[in-house]
């Protein structure tokens, strides 16, 4: 419709800028993002092992009864937290994933099943997450086919799959649980994600949460934590 031959444009892209080698660069930058994942996902392993001696551990820190009571229910409520958002999270990776697999493989998109997996993944990273995870299959339509519909398909059905889940599902699956502050998750986005790169962005709003919750137990930081929650209002 605007006059461009796309495919002639990509074959002089490719010819021009070496293309193979660009393809190469961004299968690198995934197999470090997966890379990544698999770490946090070692990390959690380590975690739940760990939390089987954390009784023991608290009653040596904590001698006096009323302070280990104290100190055993801040733990709880983390854990309830974390474990509670963790949860849903995957449910709704998982539907994310599911949903975006049979799309691509009705539109006949090349490894559907490796996108799927990708998307499921990077569905854990707020924001940005589902926007990496939507342009990623619809550039590899757009190099598979040379043409502008299945690129836009896919990014038409990725899009709205990714818009549903996001808009309608997690919000009813979650609920006010977390009661984080949209700006807070950006901020916290942007924080983690230059402190620990992929693993901070995955774990930028389960940190958030453990602040808000610890911060809540001291008047000193009370206000912070009134800061960071999405509604103003904290136990």
């Amino acid at each position: 419709m605007l006059g461009v031959d796309i495919l002639n444009e990509l074959k002089s892209i490719s010819s021009t800028y070496g293309f193979s080698n660009i393809l190469k660069d961004i299968f690198t930058s995934l197999s470090g993002v997966l890379g990544n994942i698999f770490l946090v996902i070692l990390y959690v392993v380590f975690l739940l092992l760990e939390e089987a001696f954390m009784p023991n551990k608290l009653k040596g820190m904590f001698p006096n009864s009323e302070r280990f009571q104290s100190a055993r229910t801040l733990f709880q409520e983390i854990d309830k937290a974390f474990g509670n958002y963790i949860t849903l999270k995957t449910i709704i990776s998982l539907i994310t994933g599911t949903l975006s697999y049979v799309a691509l493989l009705f539109i006949g998109v090349d490894f559907p099943m490796f996108w799927a997996i990708l998307i499921f993944l990077l569905n854990y990273i707020p924001t940005i997450g589902s926007l990496i995870a939507t342009v990623f299959p619809a550039l590899t339509a757009l190099l598979q086919f040379g043409e502008m519909g299945p690129f836009i398909w896919v990014l038409s059905c990725i899009g709205a799959i990714q818009l549903v889940v996001g808009n309608f599902i997690e919000p009813k699956l979650m609920g006010n649980s977390l009661n984080i502050s949209s700006l807070v998750v950006l901020l916290s986005l942007a924080f983690w994600g230059l402190v620990w790169g992929v693993v901070g962005m995955i774990l930028c709003v389960p940190i958030t949460v453990v602040m808000i919750i610890l911060f809540s137990r001291f008047e000193a930081t009370r206000p912070i934590a009134i800061l960071l929650s999405g509604t103003g209002k904290i136990k």
